[in-house]
């Protein structure tokens, strides 16, 4: 499974959203289902697909589907 896949199913399990709802819309708080406990769901799930501890900093920067993909890559994460 490459990296894309992984980070989308993520999202896809942790708010119950499609495929097609991954884009630049998809953002903290404009889903019901991404409030802060679905925020720290999403990255314990991140964390796990990627073999990965996020620093506190990068958690709470973590503000939309996109910039989740840059700072990834700070993890070396490659997309």
């Amino acid at each position: 499974m490459s990296n894309i896949e992984k980070y989308n199913e993520v999202f896809i399990d942790c708010f119950s959203v499609t495929e097609s709802d991954l884009n630049d819309n998809l953002v903290y708080e404009s889903i019901p289902e991404w409030d802060s406990v679905g925020h720290m769901g999403m990255i314990a799930g991140l964390e796990d697909a990627f073999d990965i501890s996020m620093e506190m900093d990068d958690i709470i920067d973590f503000e939309s589907y996109n910039k989740g993909k840059e700072l990834l890559q700070k993890y070396n994460v490659t997309f």
